[in-house]
């Protein structure tokens, strides 16, 4: 049973609980066929890169090495992707395209997973000033 805190995800309200979601929990990347809030304002379009550390470059393993990698590329990305919109002012983006393609390092030995995602920022829209009468 929650405690009353403002931060909990829960907050018991009488009898009832009722469901609150913190600015950190709420949804704020969509991805492709995903929409944002029908009412959330564009601000722009604009490209992110991200890479996954290097691995050894081995045949051995490919396809669960590759599976790996691609988690933890879109790993980074959502939290590249949360750390830009913050930067950048918005409040929610929307992914509109990606190409992730391999690199290699012929003197290391290594390879590594490069990913390029288009998207568009997006911020809530803004209230009308409460008492402000015109």
């Amino acid at each position: 049973m929650s405690d009353g805190d403002p931060d909990d995800a829960n907050v018991v309200m009488g009898d009832h609980h009722v469901a609150t979601i913190s600015d950190s929990d709420r949804k704020c990347v969509y991805w492709h066929r995903e929409l944002p809030p029908f009412d959330a304002v564009m601000m722009g379009e604009h490209v992110l890169e991200a890479t996954k550390g290097r691995m050894r470059d081995t045949l051995a393993h490919c396809d669960e090495l590759w599976d790996r990698a691609y988690r933890e590329l879109m790993e980074n990305t959502q939290a590249r992707m949360q750390q830009e919109i913050a930067r950048l002012g918005g409040h929610n983006a929307h992914v509109l395209d990606e190409s992730i393609d391999s690199r290699h390092d012929d003197a290391t030995g290594e390879a590594w997973l490069h990913g390029r995602f288009t998207y568009a920022l997006f911020r809530r829209p803004l209230m009308p000033n409460a008492g402000h009468g015109t």
